[in-house]
């Protein structure tokens, strides 16, 4: 496995000053956000995909401070009801697969996306089977929405050597183990999991359970941490609309890798991962609202050093 941290902690600081970093704390890799949610800050893949001497230029950069680029990240919503949102997100998608294929990298990291319900303009994240009108809108989101959808964005990424790695989120489509293999089951293995454990914490999801049944679907990883606040979460559950500021009274928020669950858990990720054969990288992504981005960085590059494993796969018994 690669550490790796995904680029928008570096806000404030140009791509050059980031591969610094990176470099000086010991870091294989980045993933570069070139669209969507995580911005163009450090790269915009529709600008660079006009340009071979500015792709080139980018590698040199990376080259300069032998760093790697782990995948592009364009998390989006192409499914939005309102078409000027939808179509942005599918253009930034296209143009991260054809970036990717001139970069030589393969894996692309988005969001399934969430339709609406085919009335309206705005998503509906469906979470319960009643009233009956519910099932009507999820049957509409999947069967005429995002599968006839992510089967045609499936072969754009086919069309330049993409895997695509959904990041399972709360509020889209695919959100667990359970949606992420039904949309792969239909669509076919162009499609696998980002698995961020910071999005399962809090919805209950044992990550090594969780680790075990996706196996090989499994296309990227990120180290991020949630803190579950018992008293807040014994009283209202898990399912929180606070503001992320209102860190106090929340049901959970967003750690630090580490700051939310222990050493001994993390571990027991990274194991989990190496017995179903994960290799890639281990993107660091910090959204730690208590501390500053590069304090936090800092201490999650320090914690996962001390718990990744970098060194091949599965091993012969060596010790008989």
């Amino acid at each position: 496995m690669k550490l790796s941290v995904f680029s928008p902690v570096f806000t404030g600081l140009t791509l050059e000053e980031a591969l610094k970093y990176l470099k000086d704390k010991g870091v294989d890799s980045l993933e570069l956000g070139c669209g969507g949610y995580p911005g163009t800050a450090h790269a915009d893949a529709k600008e660079l995909i006009k340009s071979d001497a500015k792709i080139k230029e980018l590698q040199n950069l990376f080259e300069k401070y032998g760093i790697s680029i782990s995948a592009l990240s364009v998390h989006g919503n192409g499914v939005h009801p309102i078409k000027k949102i939808a179509d942005k997100a599918t253009q930034d998608f296209t143009a991260a697969c054809m970036l990717a294929e001139k970069l030589n990298v393969n894996r692309v990291v988005t969001f399934s996306g969430c339709p609406g319900d085919g009335k309206g303009d705005q998503p509906n994240w469906v979470t319960c089977a009643w009233p009956d009108e519910f099932g009507d809108v999820l049957k509409y989101q999947w069967e005429d929405v995002l599968l006839p959808y992510w089967q045609k964005q499936a072969k754009t990424a086919d069309d330049y050597n993409v895997k695509v790695c959904f990041e399972m989120h709360p509020g889209f489509c695919v959100y667990n183990p359970e949606t992420l293999l039904k949309i792969r089951s239909k669509v076919g293995e162009t499609l696998g999991a980002n698995l961020d454990p910071s999005h399962l914490f809090w919805q209950g999801i044992d990550i090594f359970a969780a680790i075990k049944k996706l196996g090989k679907a499994i296309y990227f990883f990120h180290a991020k941490d949630t803190y579950i606040d018992k008293t807040n979460c014994d009283i209202n559950g898990v399912l929180d609309t606070k503001p992320y500021s209102d860190e106090l009274n929340r049901s959970w928020i967003f750690r630090t890798v580490g700051y939310g669950n222990s050493e001994s858990v993390w571990k027991e990720i990274i194991s989990a991962l190496r017995l179903v054969g994960y290799d890639h990288a281990v993107s660091i992504e910090h959204e730690d609202g208590l501390m500053s981005p590069l304090e936090g960085l800092g201490k999650a590059i320090d914690f996962i050093k001390k718990v990744i494993i970098e060194e091949g796969g599965i091993t012969e018994k060596w010790w008989i």
